[in-house]
């Protein structure tokens, strides 16, 4: 099927991320779009202005009359989306040609070369990275992002003089399966979304089969020291990174007075004094991933040099709100407990002497059953844990599931207090900070203004 064909395109879930992406593309191809999303959010704000007909309100009568031909109107739907929604049934009882957002996008970039980062945790701010360096060199390239780049302002990225397209491969619902990757990075694989995958293993399994995928004439480039054992075709090298060690590595690490260089170390030419635009530890593998990606592609290592230094990060991932002399206030994505340590880990690097505080919101109720301890050992690296209610996003309650758990399980010596999420704002005035990180996949980030607010008039 060529999805050029259709003159319309209808999103169940607009606002999404990942759909926000396709939205923007088909928006540039000139085609009538349209879509729902449960809430209205700046991002939909924005999909609105550019042009797109969205709604909130789950029913048939606020689908306008373009959208409902068959013959010339594509759906795509996200997964997060329940099976008795109405406008999805109406979709599937009437004949439509109905998509996962995954699948769209697989076959939007077959005949491209995909430039693919998947993992647990790091691919939005890698894969956004590696776009950055390619679109500011000679080679150029289009971009499906995971996360709005500080950059430009938006999670699509198109060359009319590229074939190469990077994308964020997500191993939700098996998403990552639909690529069909020239070169892919692995940043990690720490068990989640086991309410798919029921098992460590299976989740394991995933990756394996997503490793079959990359071309036989393509480039595997995986973090050391994963469980995951790829499953490559057979002319497909693998290459290995990470910080210490592999064949993409640093050495020469100085950080200090709020920035970070390094020297990479690459078997495709060593560049020496790279610069981290977003100095936080993290950024060092994951400058390092994208950097492998960008040098495999033909990006020259000046090219490489340059943008590094002017890479801004991406909304939400280590998103530094208030950085002055008197307290340090940033929003941080991470929403699993090996994504939260390295975040707090990070930030000790950055500020040794400062009192490092959070406020967490766990994301998803199956996520918190199955990793709450870990959440809670996570957590414990901090000085002061502020708990929140978990948010559900696409989940219904499950009995017994609270953020009570994590809370029960942080370490001694731990300062910590638990709030619903209406009074989190009056215990935050309170209070003093010297470092304040506000953790989690949800709404939190939503706070944000209003903590700038009241740290800025201390």
């Amino acid at each position: 099927m060529d999805v050029n064909t259709f003159k319309s395109v209808y999103f169940i879930g607009a606002g999404g991320i990942g759909m926000s992406a396709l939205v923007r593309y088909f928006l540039s191809k000139q085609k009538r779009v349209g879509g729902y999303d449960k809430t209205p959010s700046e991002l939909t704000d924005k999909l609105i202005e550019e042009g797109a007909d969205i709604h909130y309100k789950d029913s048939v009568d606020e689908i306008a009359e373009d959208f409902k031909d068959a013959a010339t109107t594509l759906i795509v739907y996200t997964p997060a989306i329940p099976g008795d929604h109405t406008e999805f049934c109406f979709f599937k009882e009437n004949g439509f040609q109905i998509m996962k957002r995954s699948q769209v996008l697989g076959m939007l970039t077959k005949t491209s070369k995909g430039l693919c980062v998947a993992g647990t945790h790091g691919k939005t701010t890698t894969s956004t990275m590696a776009a950055h360096l390619l679109h500011n060199s000679h080679v150029e390239c289009n971009a499906f992002l995971g996360g709005i780049s500080k950059n430009y302002g938006t999670n699509l990225l198109l060359s009319d003089k590229s074939d190469y397209v990077v994308i964020e491969a997500d191993e939700f619902d098996r998403s990552f399966h639909w690529l069909t990757p020239y070169i892919s990075v692995i940043t990690s694989t720490d068990a989640d979304h086991l309410d798919i995958y029921g098992t460590k293993e299976e989740y394991l399994e995933s990756f394996r089969h997503y490793t079959s995928l990359i071309s036989s004439d393509g480039a595997l480039i995986i973090h050391e020291n994963l469980a995951l054992k790829p499953d490559v075709k057979p002319g497909t090298k693998i290459y290995t990174y990470s910080r210490e060690s592999g064949d993409f590595h640093a050495e020469n690490v100085r950080i200090g007075n709020g920035e970070i260089f390094f020297d990479f170390i690459s078997p495709f030419g060593n560049i020496k004094d790279i610069q981290l635009g977003v100095p936080v530890a993290i950024n060092i593998d994951n400058g390092i991933a994208a950097m492998a990606i960008a040098q495999m592609s033909g990006v020259s290592n000046e090219e490489i040099k340059a943008a590094m230094a002017t890479f801004r990060g991406v909304d939400r991932r280590f998103d530094f709100k208030i950085k002055n002399d008197k307290v340090v206030f940033l929003s941080d994505y991470a929403h699993h407990p090996a994504e939260i340590k390295q975040s707090i880990l990070s930030m000790r690097a950055l500020y040794q002497d400062k009192k490092i505080s959070a406020v967490f919101q766990p994301h998803l109720y199956t996520r918190t059953r199955d990793f709450y301890k870990d959440f809670a050992d996570s957590l414990s690296l901090l000085d002061e844990v502020i708990i929140i209610d978990i948010y559900p996003a696409r989940e219904k309650p499950i009995p017994g599931v609270t953020s009570q758990l994590i809370y029960d399980n942080l370490a001694p010596g731990v300062e910590k207090y638990m709030c619903k999420k209406e009074e989190l704002l009056d215990l935050l005035k309170k209070k003093e900070f010297q470092v304040l990180i506000t953790l989690g996949a949800g709404d939190i980030d939503n706070f944000a203004p209003n903590i700038c607010d009241i740290l800025n008039k201390r």
